[in-house]
């Protein structure tokens, strides 16, 4: 396991297990004291725990826990992706404090399904709990997190979309760009590994800011094939690059969180965290 600089991996399941006990208690809104004890912490603990996780007071983030806060998103941070924002795919874009610059496979390359290519992984500690990281010679091509269903299940889902890639154990020649991928005003680069369609689709994620949200059918609309929300949805999930190419910042249009490929839990961690984040003083 790879530690991420200055995230001590703990604090994530302290963490979850808060997210979920005050999500439970979304009606009486829990005191510090009863959320410590429910994660088994001293409150003085807890809250210095929390704060160094959330950027802000536990009391502070329960407003980003209530069942309305996808709605709230949508209400107050809604992005429109239109055409304004196309000079950030020209190939470096800024996104959650991050610089990132992306290239994306070719169709040939992309139906060889990985042939040829050699791709390094490794396990390191993220914000949101263990995270597998996988990359070609171009950039991070793989990020999935652990936490709810385990690292078998994340190898296999990854490794199964390029099944006739090399798959090889060196988290030493990706750190840096893994460690770049949680940090505020790291550099990292990614090299998209999809289907045309599915590339357009996260091209479309990369330019909502950290902190709002968009809906499935504003993307659809965003790539030029407005009926296609359904198949937009099924890309989304599809995203091999998640946190990075930001896809729990897409919202159903009803205000639903909508899916998440790594889980709802940490679906729901990230965009209060990152909300948390971007309203902290």
């Amino acid at each position: 396991m790879n530690e991420l600089s200055g995230k001590d991996p703990y604090h994530y399941a302290v963490i979850a297990r808060a997210i979920a006990f005050i999500g439970n208690r979304v009606a009486d809104q829990p005191s510090l004291e009863e959320t410590a004890a429910a994660v088994g912490l001293s409150p003085m603990h807890f809250q210095r725990v929390f704060s160094q996780w959330a950027g802000v007071s536990p009391k502070r983030y329960q407003q980003y826990l209530t069942l309305d806060h996808a709605k709230s998103l949508l209400g107050d941070r809604f992005t429109v992706l239109d055409t304004s924002q196309e000079a950030d795919l020209s190939g470096a874009g800024r996104l959650h404090g991050l610089f990132v610059k992306w290239e994306a496979m070719s169709p040939g390359e992309y139906a060889r399904k990985g042939k040829g290519l050699a791709i390094n992984y490794g396990w390191f500690d993220s914000p949101f709990g263990e995270v597998l990281s996988m990359a070609t010679a171009r950039g991070l091509c793989g990020l999935a997190f652990s936490s709810e269903f385990g690292r078998d299940v994340a190898f296999q889902d990854m490794a199964s979309r390029w099944p006739n890639a090399e798959f090889v154990e060196n988290p030493d020649t990706i750190a840096d760009w893994t460690v770049a991928a949680f940090e505020q005003g790291g550099h990292t680069s990614l090299h998209l590994i999809g289907a045309p369609f599915q590339i357009k689709v996260w091209e479309a994620l990369l330019t909502i800011p950290s902190g709002h949200a968009t809906t499935y059918s504003e993307i659809a609309q965003r790539i030029g094939n407005p009926k296609a929300v359904r198949a937009v949805g099924t890309a989304v999930g599809k995203n091999p690059v998640s946190w990075l190419i930001p896809c729990h910042r897409a919202l159903c249009k009803s205000g639903g969180l909508g899916g998440y490929h790594w889980g709802l839990p940490v679906k729901r961690a990230m965009l209060a965290y990152e909300a948390a984040r971007l309203d902290a003083p």
